[in-house]
């Protein structure tokens, strides 16, 4: 059975351009799509907000036409709809263990609690055992068009990067995008190399050499696997967060690997994705290690 490409709507404009994205994504794949919204029965006591079953009601219908707008749009789309009761934390994080990825929007504060990009969007990419893809209001189609790259952070060896490559190569392949794989390098302190990174350093003949050496071998594997996908490989000195915004210009979709963590106040993902997150203009996919 195929799993879906699963959306989470709630209401706002980056969620429906979030849905949209997912839509044609799975289109281009040929999965199914899942649409999911996360309920709980609010009272409220300054306005008639109704009970329970009239609320489950007005979101459900909610829902139906939001996944309606993108059944006209492709017929051939398997489309299913689910309102779920529970936290939007756990609920979008029990939801993404059951898709291919989790598509939602990167910002929202509707008259449903909004998603992303505050500590509930944070813990669900932290939580999520799946890819998670983050949508700006505003996303367009024609922002896939041919000529735009998926970008790819790659970092530390071939077995570290390889959930967040075979993403990207994945996208691109269905896409028939070129896949720009970079990799950041910075001065490291003298003493945090080993006899044996240093006879590898003298051997590649200096550092930024090994480090285009490391993104080759890291690459390789998914270049034989899909050997119709373009690809450019790019090394650069400086911060990764930064050296891959400045190629976002060029990117149609970035993709970034997750490390994340727990802190007193809350999930953290990791500098990286969370400084991408914020600035990228395309959408993000974060991808946890395999």
């Amino acid at each position: 059975m195929k799993r879906p490409i699963t959306a989470g709507v709630d209401g706002t404009e980056e969620s429906l351009a979030a849905l949209a994205w997912a839509a044609r994504e799975a289109v281009r794949r040929g999965l199914p799509l899942r649409v999911v919204h996360a309920w709980r029965f609010q009272p409220h006591e300054a306005v008639d907000a109704g009970d329970a079953g009239s609320q489950a009601g007005w979101v459900r219908k909610a829902v139906a036409e939001a996944a309606r707008t993108v059944i006209q749009q492709h017929p051939e789309l398997d489309v299913t709809t689910d309102v779920l009761e529970g936290g939007p934390v756990d609920t979008l994080t029990a939801a993404a263990a059951d898709a291919e990825m989790l598509v939602l929007g990167s910002r929202g504060h509707g008259r449903v609690v909004g998603f992303l990009l505050g500590s509930v969007g944070q813990q669900v990419i932290a939580g999520a055992t799946g890819p998670v893809v983050l949508v700006r209001a505003g996303d367009e189609p024609a922002a896939e068009a041919d000529g735009r790259e998926v970008v790819v952070g790659q970092q530390g060896d071939p077995d570290d990067s390889a959930a967040v490559l075979r993403f990207a190569f994945e996208t691109a392949a269905a896409r028939g995008a070129t896949v720009r794989a970079v990799r950041a390098w910075t001065l490291p302190p003298v003493f945090s190399y080993s006899p044996g990174s240093l006879k590898l350093l003298d051997e590649a003949g200096g550092l930024e050499p090994y480090e285009k050496k490391a993104l080759a071998a890291a690459v390789q594997p998914w270049r034989d696997r899909f050997p119709d996908v373009a690809v450019a490989e790019h090394v650069e000195m400086g911060s990764a967060g930064q050296v891959l915004l400045d190629v976002a210009g060029q990117a149609q979709l970035m993709v970034v690997g997750r490390r994340a963590r727990r802190s007193a106040v809350g999930a953290r993902i990791g500098s990286v994705a969370h400084g991408v997150l914020h600035h990228a203009g395309c959408p993000v996919a974060v991808v946890p290690p395999a």
